[in-house]
């Protein structure tokens, strides 16, 4: 439930979520006091134009992306920690497990190793299949999507995988494949990093993803250092906030 409920209650949150909260709102008002109704009205138009603005948006990504900006040498570390959500499981029709748009973690993990940074790579993640356990699950899945999910690998296989394809040796990819969010990941990380007496480790994650990810693995005692990846926002698109207005007009 509380996996559920942390993967949930932060759409609300969200742009459209917010201003489907405050149109919901103002719905309920509507039936008992409708005269306060244009307030969450005009509060739900002004998130969504206010999040439709490129500038603001790119702005906003860019205090996140930016907290950790990559260096010209990354020093060297014990192990390299990949974090999940990278890649898409083989399901039919696709034969192999694939990259998805955060898939620059898996690369550049992989590249990281190549360049000698680390002699370890750690590709962490588990798997969640919502509804597996369910007693009706036969009800929401059709069978072979239900077969699919029963045998289907964690993702730390499907990322151990993909790094092997690019030159990671099989022998050198400690998977944690436990893990369902960031603070698992930490958790278990930390777990093998003493079983191993491994300490210095080069976090490889989505760029607007670092900030927490860096909080979360330092609060559980792990020296971090960032390597993030899969920047959203570059200096082009910070230099140019019209280019979106001007396309639209045209």
């Amino acid at each position: 439930m509380f996996l559920f409920l942390s993967k949930l209650l932060p759409l609300f949150l969200y742009p459209l979520g917010l201003a489907c909260v405050l149109l919901v709102v103002a719905l309920v008002m509507s039936w008992r006091n409708p005269r306060w109704v244009p307030i969450p009205v005009a509060l739900a138009l002004i998130v969504l134009l206010v999040s439709s603005n490129t500038w603001v948006t790119n702005s906003l990504i860019r205090s996140l992306e930016w907290q950790y900006l990559p260096t010209s040498e990354l020093p060297e570390a014990d192990v390299i920690v990949i974090l999940g959500g990278a890649t898409k499981p083989p399901f039919p029709p696709r034969p192999t497990p694939e990259v998805d748009e955060a898939g620059d973690r898996v690369l550049y993990g992989a590249q990281l190793y190549r360049e000698g940074k680390a002699p370890w790579v750690i590709p962490a993640g588990g798997r969640i299949v919502w509804g597996s356990s369910s007693n009706n699950s036969s009800q929401r899945l059709s069978s072979q999507s239900a077969q699919s999910s029963q045998r289907l690998a964690p993702e730390s296989e499907d990322m151990a995988q993909i790094l092997e394809d690019l030159g990671v040796p099989r022998a050198a990819i400690i998977q944690e494949s436990r893990s369902l969010n960031t603070h698992q990941n930490a958790v278990n990380v930390r777990k093998i990093l003493d079983q191993r007496d491994l300490r210095k480790v080069l976090l490889v994650t989505s760029a607007i993803h670092m900030p927490r990810s860096v909080l979360v693995f330092r609060r559980q005692g792990i020296d971090v250092i960032p390597a993030p990846t899969d920047f959203l926002v570059s200096q082009h698109e910070l230099d140019e906030p019209s280019s979106s207005t001007q396309a639209a007009l045209l």
